[in-house]
């Protein structure tokens, strides 16, 4: 059986929003509560449980609730699935969490340097029972049951640089150190001002993002030729973690993004006969 886990020690690290363009401090800290709980201390120390019910999708998911919201959870959120960290307090100034460099790199780095430590409690691993599919138009998610937890996606994009890409992946820590965290945010120079009327990308730059022009990357090289369907791998796995429990199965998602990540989610949550423990 499985242990619940939590970090060693306390990290810090502060960047900027990629979309509220606010500098943020954050930090992570350990607990035996057995549960990831953000708190807000610009919010008189707020504190939010995270609820997939309370769960919203904006360019990115946040976790919405009266008191007020944390806003881009998904790269953390990947990181903590990953390393099995179910037990945490996450202490943030402003709403953001902070883009780092556009990846999920930054907090792999400080997950290493606090240190990951079982606690006394048990938590139970999902698996698939058995397939199902969720679809919209051209996009799709299909789960099917498998021994292990494996990713496929697969893109497309009518701009030279991008066009199709797919990739496959097991995810154990090592590969997704090696082939996922490092895969960037990526946008379209075009698209920028009609985020910003709507409030996003206001911390958006170079440092923390893949931009493309109408014909090339303008933000410097990629880290690989295929960092965008990497990308969205790791926004699968951060949306997935909303699961909350470690799940085998293979998931194979099609020109997706957040708000069918979610969707797919939600299904499996309200229908049990598709999740069920793993004996």
């Amino acid at each position: 059986m499985a242990k619940k886990r939590t970090i060693k020690n306390k990290v810090a690290l502060s960047g900027i929003g990629l979309h509220s363009g606010k500098s943020v401090q954050l930090k992570l800290i350990p607990s035996a509560s057995g549960e990831i709980i953000f708190k807000r201390s610009d919010l008189g120390n707020a504190e939010f449980r995270l609820d997939p019910a309370k769960i919203m999708v904006k360019n990115c998911i946040l976790l919405v609730t009266d008191d007020g919201r944390i806003q881009t959870l998904e790269h953390l959120l990947a990181v903590l699935w990953v390393y099995g960290i179910d037990s945490l307090m996450i202490e943030l100034d402003q709403e953001e969490i902070p883009a780092m460099d556009g990846s999920a790199l930054p907090f792999v780095q400080a997950v290493r340097q606090a240190g990951v430590e079982d606690l006394p409690g048990d938590k139970k691993i999902l698996k698939i029972a058995k397939p199902f599919l969720i679809k919209e138009k051209d996009t799709s998610i299909t789960g099917v049951p498998d021994a292990e937890l494996k990713l496929t996606y697969h893109i497309e994009f009518p701009h030279p640089v991008i066009k199709k890409q797919g990739f496959s992946v097991i995810v154990t820590p090592e590969n997704f150190e090696a082939e996922i965290a490092p895969a960037r945010t990526f946008g379209f120079l075009d698209d920028v001002p009609d985020l910003q009327k709507k409030g996003l990308a206001l911390g958006g730059s170079f440092e923390n993002a893949v931009v493309l022009d109408k014909d090339r990357v303008i933000s410097g090289p990629l880290r690989s030729p295929d960092e965008f369907v990497r990308h969205k791998i790791l926004d699968l796995l951060g949306d997935l973690s909303l699961l909350g429990n470690p799940v085998k199965g293979h998931f194979i998602a099609k020109k997706a993004g957040h708000d069918l990540h979610l969707k797919a989610v939600r299904f499996l949550l309200s229908n049990p006969d598709y999740l069920s423990p793993d004996k």
